[in-house]
């Protein structure tokens, strides 16, 4: 992988992990339309990675107070505080992504090499994105978000394993559609991704210790690190404003484009 290469899927995946347009649509298509190979489970692994970093530089602070109330909600068995049960809703949101790469992992995994399958499940995102914006009140804040609406959020996180579906533009087009704020709905996406980065990340590194030495490949993997982690937490900080001002409609219209473009390329090559 060249240092051109790792700078360029480095800010897609710190980009599109957060703004709703699918980092893994982008790191399926990108590479594809400039005829380079997939990149190596390392540099894959390292990215995500970087993106992890990105939301504990951002959240740190509400990551520390939901840690703490959980503890004390294990110790009382309370869910009195507001922020336990934010950090209850977010273990449970979390469980249908893992049950999900768990056992339909080996299908996710055949999805990542097929380019019009991406291509087409873009322009699902554009749809779940622009529905999304006409339904629901969003009057509800995050403090108001519950069991049902953090399985309903869950059940979208574990939709989007499939590349092409947006991760943050399922997660937040559901919490809008069940009257959740805007910014609050974009605050629990992201904070609902800890968990599944966290763990799909443990995984690959299993993977990759059994894969053998990394020495060979260590300086694009700490340059695509670094430059997800930045980019990842610029785009946080970026979206959590633009959500308080403007709707999602912008990003639909990205995945379209991209989406017909990629598929009239896929035309042209003869698929």
């Amino acid at each position: 992988m060249s240092i051109l290469q790792a700078v360029l899927l480095g800010f897609l995946q710190g980009a599109t992990e957060f703004i709703p347009v699918s980092s893994s649509g982008h790191l399926v298509l990108v590479p594809w339309l400039l005829g380079w190979d997939p990149p190596p489970l390392a540099f894959d692994t390292t990215v995500h990675w970087g993106t992890l970093v990105a939301i504990f530089a951002v959240f740190w602070r509400d990551l520390d107070g939901l840690l703490r109330a959980w503890l004390v909600s294990l110790r009382r068995r309370s869910l009195a505080h507001p922020r336990a049960r934010l950090a209850w809703a977010i273990l449970l949101g979390s469980l249908p992504a893992a049950l999900a790469g768990l056992l339909l992992g080996d299908f996710f995994e055949r999805l990542f090499g097929q380019p019009l399958a991406a291509a087409l499940f873009l322009l699902i995102t554009a749809l779940i994105l622009t529905v999304s914006e006409r339904v629901g009140r969003r009057r509800r804040p995050l403090s108001a978000i519950g069991g049902m609406d953090a399985l309903l959020i869950g059940l979208a996180q574990a939709a989007a394993i499939l590349p092409g579906i947006s991760r943050s533009g399922a997660t937040i087009a559901t919490g809008l559609a069940r009257e959740i704020e805007r910014e609050a709905a974009a605050r629990f996406s992201f904070l609902l991704s800890i968990p599944v980065i966290l763990g799909a990340g443990l995984v690959k590194l299993l993977d990759l210790a059994r894969a053998g030495s990394l020495v060979s490949q260590a300086p694009t993997l700490l340059l695509g690190f670094t430059v997800a982690a930045l980019t990842g937490y610029l785009a946080i900080r970026w979206l959590l404003a633009f959500l308080q001002r403007r709707p999602l409609y912008i990003f639909a219209l990205y995945c379209t484009a991209f989406s017909l473009f990629s598929l009239l390329i896929a035309l042209v090559r003869g698929g």
